[in-house]
C-alpha cells in the first residue's frame, strides 16, 4: 500500500508538471522550453539504447546509473564550457555580480539548464517505473521534484539561471558517484587496484571541492545578497534550496566515509584470509 501511495503522489506531480510545460508551450508560445522536452527525450533514447545494445536482459538499476552518468559528463562540460566562455569573452569582472546572476544569462546556460531539467524529469519516471527507490519518503525522489519545481519556475520567470548553472558543478563530483556505482556492479572491487585508489582519490577531491565547497559559497553569496533581492519568492526558494543541497551533502559525505572504510576493511579481510 506504501508503494502505491509513493508512485500515487510521485508519478501524479510529474504528470501535472507535464501539463504545466505543456501549457507554457503551447499557449504561452515559450518554445525555447522545448529545450526540457528535447533534454528528457534524449536522456530517454540513451537508456532504450543501453538496452537494445545488451544481449540479455539488462538490471534497470544498471541503465539507469549509465544514463546518470552521461547526464553528469554531459552537464558538467556544459557548466565549464559556459563558464570558461564567459570568462575568456568579458573576464571575471561583474561575472558574480548579484545582477548578473540573477537577472542575467550567459550564453547557453538557458539551455544548458533546461537541457538538465528535462533529464530530472526522466529520470523521475524511470525510478517510479522500475521502482528503483526505497522507503515512504524517498531521498531521491524528493530531491528530484524539489530540482525539477526550483528549475521550471527559474525557465518560467526567466531568473536565476546563473545561480543554478553554479550549482551544477556539483556534477563533476557526480561523474565519479556513477563510475564507483558502475565499477562495482561489474565486480571490480579491489581496492589497492590503481584504478580504484584514483576513482577515491577523484571522488573526494571534487566531492570537496565541486560539491561541498562551492554550495557553501553560493549559500554564502546568496545571505550576503539577500538585500538586494527584490520581494517575491526567488530569496526563499533559492536559500531553501540551497539549505537542502548542504544537508543531502553532508549525509553524502558521511556515506562516501562509510563506503571507504567498508572497501578497506573488505580488502583487510581479503588480504588475512589469502595469508592463512
Amino acid at each position: 500500500m506504501g508503494v502505491n501511495k509513493v508512485e500515487a503522489f510521485f508519478s501524479t506531480t510529474l504528470i501535472l508538471w507535464l501539463c504545466s510545460l505543456s501549457f507554457h508551450i503551447l499557449f504561452n508560445h515559450r518554445t525555447h522550453l522545448l529545450y526540457v522536452l528535447a533534454g528528457s527525450f534524449f536522456y530517454q533514447t540513451a537508456n532504450s539504447l543501453i538496452r537494445f545494445f545488451f544481449s540479455k536482459p539488462t538490471d534497470p538499476l544498471f541503465v539507469n546509473t549509465a544514463v546518470s552518468l552521461l547526464h553528469s559528463a554531459v552537464t558538467s562540460t556544459s557548466v565549464i564550457f559556459i563558464l570558461s566562455k564567459q570568462w575568456l569573452s568579458n573576464g571575471s569582472s561583474g561575472m558574480f555580480d548579484h545582477s548578473q546572476l540573477v537577472e542575467g544569462t550567459w550564453p547557453w546556460a538557458f539551455e544548458a539548464l533546461s537541457f538538465s531539467c528535462g533529464y530530472f524529469a526522466y529520470d523521475q519516471w524511470d525510478m517510479l517505473r522500475f521502482r528503483l527507490y526505497n522507503g515512504w519518503i524517498p531521498s531521491i525522489l524528493v530531491h528530484h521534484l524539489v530540482l525539477l519545481i526550483c528549475f521550471t519556475l527559474a525557465l518560467y520567470r526567466n531568473v536565476t539561471i546563473n545561480y543554478l548553472i553554479l550549482t551544477l558543478i556539483c556534477e563533476l563530483h557526480s561523474i565519479f558517484l556513477h563510475v564507483r556505482k558502475v565499477r562495482r556492479m561489474a565486480g571490480v572491487r579491489d581496492a589497492k587496484s590503481s584504478i580504484v585508489k584514483l576513482e577515491w582519490f577523484l571522488n573526494w577531491v571534487t566531492f570537496l571541492v565541486a560539491r561541498f565547497a562551492s554550495h557553501i559559497l553560493i549559500t554564502v553569496k546568496l545571505i550576503r545578497d539577500a538585500h538586494k533581492f527584490e520581494k517575491g519568492v526567488e530569496l526563499p526558494m533559492a536559500l531553501f534550496g540551497m539549505a537542502g543541497m548542504n544537508l543531502l551533502n553532508i549525509g553524502l559525505g558521511i556515506d562516501l566515509l562509510k563506503a571507504f572504510k567498508r572497501e578497506k576493511k573488505s580488502q583487510q579481510a581479503n588480504h588475512r584470509q589469502h595469508h592463512e
